[in-house]
């Protein structure tokens, strides 16, 4: 079974957290409370996505964290990259044929390579913007930021769809 380990998993949840807030930073806290994570948990996982290029991050009093590109922009495949390193599914399928000692007698030699490609093009034509919550962007009866009261929008968590 291909599975994803549980930070990459989380991560791809932080990042869809930060996708909802539509250019807004939010801080870790927010985020935390907002996913259920634990705050230590998304302060790593925020600092693997600023060092990959996926989120920015924004010091001072109204800092915190969004997205570098929009949801749309961002692959799949490259924010499982950033999370968990190169997606791999044997190591014949990324030519390290070094770490096998059966590679010159193995029938299956090279044949793995065909079926990463495989999935390598299924998760880059896969975006973080069809991960958010169903018809996040099409879905023009989805309800609005509550206003706090004192007029700022509510960090309440939101949830779309289905």
């Amino acid at each position: 079974m291909i599975k994803l380990n549980k930070m990459t998993d989380y991560g791809i949840v932080v990042m869809v957290h930060l996708a909802e807030a539509e250019g807004a930073v939010a801080t870790a806290p927010d985020i935390a409370a907002a996913t259920g994570l634990t705050q230590p948990t998304v302060a790593k996982l925020l600092k693997t996505l600023v060092q990959g290029g996926l989120a920015k991050s924004q010091r001072g009093a109204q800092g915190g964290y969004a997205l570098a590109r929009p949801a749309h922009e961002i692959s799949i495949v490259k924010a499982i990259e950033v999370l968990d390193g190169p997606l791999s599914l044997t190591d014949c399928a990324d030519d390290d044929h070094d770490s096998c000692e059966r590679v010159d007698c193995c029938p299956m030699s090279g044949r793995w390579k065909r079926v990463n490609d495989a999935i390598l093009g299924a998760l880059e034509n896969l975006t973080l913007a069809d991960m958010m919550p169903y018809n996040f962007f099409l879905d023009a009866s989805r309800p609005a930021a509550k206003p706090a009261e004192d007029g700022a929008a509510s960090t309440e968590p939101k949830f779309y769809g289905a």
